[in-house]
């Protein structure tokens, strides 16, 4: 052989031996990219089909509840807050008023939330006259139905811990999803697969390609909404608030320093507390001779410290309860705060948006864009969108999969041979995993789950060989 023939059988064997590797990592990118799909598919169609619908929300209630949410305008003035909860009180003889949310504009009902056991109901009023427009359980009110679905706080604890599993998969299938559909001069026509669609709808391509070009827009869509979602998860939710809060990053906890406080949580009272300060104790009145202020003269004190119309107003317990109102509009940056104590209307907390830090803005700013409030209707389509694309993306990879599934098998891609390529890639899943705790358990499961699928099958073709 002479020195030119023996200088190509080398790089005839190099390029073998790239296009080997590249196969190889492609194999096990992909082997990942399915797990991760197999977990997430179902759910991801439940949180997405949700999620769109409670992006309306408001539309909706208008929509099929105008009977209880609006009311005609009158040129008179509203009766009295404390009018509204006695008749609340009377229209659920059995039930504790604890809060009283005033209308947001002229032609909005009032509502009372009165607890009755172990449940909620809210009782909706006309502000002008005191009329009962109806009176709801909470937990039966179809948005709150469609929210616990999308949170899967239904099934309990451990349920909606598998939505943080979910989103780590989620954010998964995205990188992985975006390194099989990253062009490398593959044929079967121009941009196939990249950025158009091949075939007709009975073939195999045609799902692959329709599912690789939705993923190509959907994908950013998908990984923001992961992202955004998990600040309300069990565990990492709670360990970044836990954390940005120690590092004075998201609560202004130097507005609590000297202030006595209470065991209870802001969001065991309030429904819109936000994010940040949902976990952020109560503070306490301090007993005194004289009677309490009277819900009346609270919001006359919180209208005068200029809290938007539409807020909610937790009502005190017991002799060191207080008043803690709340706004949670549209518009982040209105969002506010304020404590008031019970005997002498005195603010002890006032948080508006620009107090929290940089963490707990950021956080916040992500959750309106999340649920399609920042940005008015362009932000609903956008996310509303993304929903849409998520559910095609789950379709087109159940039908993939149906079409290429073996016989009586699940038709999960092989491994590469080089199991170097195959450990390597797993390491970077499960580094990717291991940002989000839960989710890189459940990649630790999976991979023992794997092994050992992968031990019996060994040990089942043994006997044969012999």
């Amino acid at each position: 052989m002479t020195p030119s023939s023996q200088g190509g059988a080398h790089a005839f064997r190099g390029s073998d031996a790239m296009r080997a590797s590249r196969d190889g990592i492609y194999r096990a990118v992909w082997r990942w990219h399915f797990y991760a799909g197999l977990l997430c598919l179902p759910f991801l169609v439940l949180l997405s089909t949700t999620g769109a619908i409670y992006l309306f929300k408001d539309e909706i209630n208008a929509a099929l509840f105008a009977h209880r949410t609006e009311v005609a305008a009158q040129n008179r003035a509203p009766v009295s807050a404390s009018r509204l909860v006695y008749t609340a009180s009377e229209a659920v003889p059995g039930g504790v008023p604890v809060s009283f949310t005033g209308p947001a504009s002229a032609t909005a009902s009032a509502l009372v939330t009165m607890r009755e056991g172990g449940s909620r109901i809210q009782v909706y009023l006309d502000p002008y006259n005191a009329d009962v427009l109806d009176v709801v359980n909470t937990e039966s009110d179809p948005m709150m139905v469609v929210r616990r679905l999308h949170s899967l706080s239904y099934f309990g604890t451990v349920a909606n811990g598998i939505v943080e599993v979910v989103a780590g998969f989620a954010i998964i299938l995205v990188v992985t999803g975006t390194y099989l559909w990253w062009p490398r001069g593959q044929g079967g026509g121009k941009g196939g697969g990249v950025v158009t669609v091949r075939a007709r709808p009975s073939k195999r391509v045609w799902w692959r390609d329709l599912h690789a070009v939705t993923g190509l827009v959907a994908g950013a869509g998908l990984f923001f909404l992961a992202i955004t979602g998990l600040p309300w998860s069990v565990w990492w939710g709670q360990q970044v608030r836990a954390l940005s809060n120690e590092a004075g990053l998201g609560q202004p906890r130097a507005l609590w320093a000297g202030k006595a406080v209470s065991a209870v949580p802001m969001k065991d009272r309030l429904t819109q507390a936000g994010w940040t300060m949902e976990d952020a104790p109560m503070p306490v009145s301090q007993p005194a001779d004289a009677p309490a202020i009277g819900l009346d003269r609270v919001l006359a004190i919180l209208d005068g410290l200029g809290m938007p119309r539409g807020y909610e107003v937790a009502l005190p317990e017991g002799p060191t309860g207080i008043y803690a109102a709340a706004i949670y509009p549209r518009d982040v940056d209105r969002q506010r705060l304020i404590s008031l104590d019970q005997y002498t209307g005195a603010p002890l907390v006032d948080v508006a948006f620009a107090d929290l830090g940089s963490v707990g803005q950021a956080i916040q700013y992500g959750i309106g864009l999340h649920k399609g409030e920042y940005w008015g209707r362009l932000n609903q389509l956008a996310m509303l969108a993304f929903c849409l694309a998520t559910i095609l993306l789950s379709v087109t990879a159940a039908v993939m999969w149906w079409k290429r599934r073996p016989a009586g098998g699940l038709g999960v891609p092989p491994w590469p041979r080089d199991r170097r390529i195959a450990a390597t890639v797993t390491a970077l899943v499960l580094g990717l995993g291991a940002l989000f705790p839960l989710t890189g358990l459940a990649i630790l499961a999976m991979i023992g789950l794997d092994l050992g699928i992968q031990a019996l099958r060994r040990q089942a073709r043994r006997p044969a060989a012999a």
